[in-house]
């Protein structure tokens, strides 16, 4: 175990990027008070942080009430870990009572399908735990046509700005992404990708603000530790954060548990408070994109499996339609104006009607939820296209 957590540093250091991986172990010892865990794994005794917001599960992964001193974790108690490196070392993101499948050997159970309909196919009658279809609801894949006409009018005040946040026709306009780990992986490449293009407006930076380890709910403080990596990122692309514009934000939190009415309006209310932290950060951030994640049917672990990665897409909806009725807390002074980014989940090896779009075992990575080199130019093309052909993105993106 220890070699592979080392490669495991190491390529999370190299890449800017964190692989998540789930370990069988028996409890040693635990140290709730230094929220240190001492465990047995694959033939090593190791001890291991766990991170302040871990998730402590029982068998049936609802929440131990006494969390990291919970009677339940007691020497020789078979353990779950799910480990994700974080500052070059591996931290526990979760613990969960008993085995799970897919770890230490046991069958996976990743599925080439899962019978879900993209929510980009469900119709206004379909239903899916009371909700209905359509990117916008009401089985509709574009904005209502008053939201459209608000998106366009700021789309038209994306200018070059200088870097202290003024109109310059040699000023910048800039494009961020917020996220976790899948997200950054992908929008590397399609930053590479972007770079590349010809058609790409040379008055445009691409600035890949994600980060490995952390999803919207590591994003919630303002002060913490992915808005300071954020600003470093910026200043060593010269960008000031007046001159930032427009976001991407892939919505995911991990391990979620529970229903779609637990965890959804969670990640709702994590990506409300990441929303008005971007605007506060980037006083001229005018629109945010919003996606939610690939397809986790091939998950081995708990990180972001199926239905997770489904139903995040309700919670990106959620904030939108909140917005089109007018809801105080999206207000424009508050938070960007928000849109659907490319929706990028199909349903496993059945083809999207749209596009035909899949994704295979290949295009996943070892644990099965973060992509491989093959799902991270799926991802990346799938935002090219976007920017480059959506009417509220083309004008300040195309030159």
């Amino acid at each position: 175990m220890r070699r592979w957590l080392v490669g495991v540093c190491l390529l999370a250091l190299l890449t800017g990027s964190a692989l998540a991986f789930d370990v069988l172990g028996t409890i040693k010892k635990v140290d709730a008070e230094k929220r240190l865990l001492f465990v047995h794994a694959n033939g090593q005794d190791r001890t291991v942080p766990v991170a302040k917001d871990a998730k402590i599960l029982g068998t049936d992964d609802k929440p131990l009430a006494d969390g990291l001193a919970a009677k339940e974790l007691k020497e020789g108690a078979e353990v779950t870990l799910t480990v994700e490196p974080l500052d070059g070392k591996p931290t526990i993101q979760a613990i969960r009572l008993g085995k799970r499948a897919g770890v230490g050997g046991q069958p996976a159970e990743g599925k080439a399908s899962v019978g879900l309909k993209p929510l980009t196919e469900m119709t206004a009658d379909d239903r899916y735990k009371g909700e209905d279809g359509g990117l916008y609801g009401g089985g509709k894949n574009t904005p209502p046509e008053a939201h459209l006409a608000s998106a366009l009018a700021e789309a038209k005040k994306i200018q070059p700005l200088d870097a202290e946040g003024k109109p310059a026709k040699d000023g910048k306009v800039a494009l961020v992404s917020i996220s976790m780990s899948n997200a950054t992986q992908e929008f590397v490449v399609f930053k590479r990708i972007a770079d590349a293009d010809t058609d790409k407006s040379p008055l445009l930076t691409v600035v890949d603000c994600a980060q490995g380890g952390q999803a919207m709910a590591e994003w919630v403080d303002p002060k913490g530790g992915p808005w300071a990596e954020a600003d470093r990122r910026l200043a060593a692309a010269r960008i000031d954060p007046r001159q930032v514009q427009v976001a991407w934000i892939k919505l995911a939190n991990k391990g979620p548990s529970g229903d779609l009415a637990e965890h959804g309006k969670k990640l709702q209310k994590d990506t409300l408070a990441v929303l008005k932290n971007a605007k506060a950060k980037f006083p001229n951030l005018r629109i945010a994109y919003l996606s939610s994640r690939i397809y986790g049917g091939w998950s081995t672990g708990r990180l972001n499996p199926e239905p997770y990665a489904y139903e995040g897409a309700f919670a990106a909806r959620w904030l939108i339609q909140d917005q089109v009725k007018g809801g105080p807390a999206l207000a424009l002074d508050a938070v960007p104006l928000l849109l659907w980014g490319p929706y990028l989940w199909a349903d496993g090896m059945t083809p999207r009607k749209a596009d035909g779009l899949v994704y295979e075992r290949a295009d996943l990575a070892a644990d099965g939820v973060h992509p491989s080199d093959s799902g991270r130019r799926k991802v990346a093309e799938q935002l090219l296209k976007f920017f480059k052909t959506d009417a509220t993105a083309k004008g300040w993106f195309v030159k």
